[in-house]
């Protein structure tokens, strides 16, 4: 066992007694070299604490008309985004350059001046980051950090054979661990495609098998059984259309009342309600026209979101939506809610959105495009067999792919703390890996 002390850092609690404290701005230079003439091209930016080279040429409408203002940096120099403090909690903020480029001069880089390693000074300043040490630190409205701001910032010094040991053994043990991670995150990804083929084949060709089948006349539907009937949706709903704003605006969000559902709390999975917004009674009646009923069928029709739908479940009992969410009324003798939903949430009806849908950069879906979209419809015997096939099917798919985030969260966690525990001391680095 190691001789510990006390660092006097709080975040850190104690270190090896034979390891010493410097500040910041004694192992670092503030790196400012503008990019003048664009004598450099290669551009470089700060992506999930990782820097990543990025298109110069590209037109996304996201880079600066010059880049005549961006800092040159080097391979081994430091990038930390310090902007927006105040309300970006989940941002990595700091990332380790591995080549020289160009990166936008609003983050500020640091060049290691002292012998120290700098993928260990990396590793530290990314368990400070990752501990949320810059948070609480900023000065102005949306909380920044200059040079002045993290230059007296204390960095723990372990002797230079060690701060390599430790750097390279997180090394190998991080690009194990991300390997994992990565390879988690695809099979994440190929239970979430299977899960919507699983869904598209049942609605559209059904679950019984052996049976005769006929061509639907739509190209990208190809062939329904035989006894399902090809129609459009408005044959199945007594109502369809979106909700609005109340007169006033946010003015008459109230603190309690009737639930006033936009489109952040529709979900293919449900409602989700974080922090939920009231109207009162009164400009409930005012929107008496868009008042939502237990298994109205309600799909986000604007921006981002558009296609997220579920179903209005009874323990709610009353709400109302805004103009970004559509109420699908159904008819209950011709199509049952779940049926109605997960024809939305198939390939099918992503089909008729990308296919429906108007308007310039908010593409929506209008009351009209949705009633007039397609859709195969079994009686509802075989409606019923079909959702709860699903629901059986779909749920042992969303079980292994809950195993496999919760996977990918144990890992995250656990490299946290690895990193934390060698970067501070408090794990020695094994003898091998000296």
């Amino acid at each position: 066992m190691r001789l510990m002390q006390n660092s006097g850092i709080e975040w850190i609690g104690e270190i090896p007694k034979e390891w010493t404290i410097n500040s910041i701005s004694q192992l670092f230079s503030q790196v400012k070299n503008k990019n003048t003439d664009l004598q450099e091209t290669n551009l470089l930016s700060l992506s999930y604490g990782k820097i990543k080279r990025k298109n110069i040429e590209t037109t996304d409408g996201l880079l600066p008309e010059s880049f005549d203002g961006y800092n040159i940096v080097e391979s081994n120099d430091i990038v930390l985004r310090l902007t927006d403090l105040q309300n970006d909690h989940k941002s990595l903020r700091v990332g380790l350059v591995t080549e020289r480029g160009i990166i936008t001069s609003a983050y500020l880089t640091i060049r290691n001046h002292s012998e120290s390693i700098a993928k260990y000074l990396y590793f530290y300043l990314h368990a400070f980051d990752i501990s949320k040490g810059f948070y609480g630190m900023g000065a102005g409205v949306r909380q920044g950090l200059n040079w002045d701001g993290i230059k007296w910032l204390k960095m723990l010094s372990p002797s230079i054979p060690e701060q390599q040991a430790i750097a390279d053994f997180l090394d190998s043990q991080c690009v194990h661990i991300d390997s994992v991670i990565e390879k988690t995150c695809a099979a994440v990804e190929e239970y979430k495609k299977l899960k919507q083929a699983v869904i598209t084949q049942a609605v559209t060709k059904g679950i019984r098998p052996n049976r005769e089948m006929k061509d639907s006349g739509i190209e990208w539907i190809g062939e329904i059984p035989r006894e399902w009937r090809m129609t459009k949706i408005k044959v199945g709903v007594s109502k369809v259309g979106s909700g609005k704003t109340p007169s006033g605006g946010a003015e008459v969000y109230a603190d309690e009342g009737i639930i006033f559902l936009r489109s952040q709390n529709i979900y293919d999975t449900g409602i989700v309600i974080d922090s939920p917004t009231f109207i009162t009674n009164e400009t409930d009646e005012e929107m008496k026209n868009t008042r939502v009923q237990p298994n109205d069928v309600l799909l986000n029709i604007t921006g981002g979101s558009i296609g997220r739908c579920c179903i209005f479940p009874n323990y709610l009992k009353q709400a109302n939506v805004n103009q970004h969410v559509s109420i699908v009324r159904v008819i209950k003798t011709i199509i049952l809610s779940e049926f109605m939903h997960l024809y939305w949430i198939s390939d099918l009806g992503k089909m008729s959105i990308q296919l429906f849908q108007t308007g310039g950069n908010r593409e929506g879906m209008t009351a009209d495009a949705i009633k007039n979209s397609p859709i195969a419809i079994p009686d509802l015997p075989e409606q019923s067999e079909i959702v709860a096939y699903l629901d059986e099917k779909t749920a042992a798919i969303d079980s292994l792919i809950q195993k496999k985030e919760q996977l990918i969260t144990e890992l995250e966690a656990y490299k946290k703390s690895l990193i934390y525990e060698y970067v501070t001391g408090k794990k020695e680095v094994p003898v091998h890996a000296h």
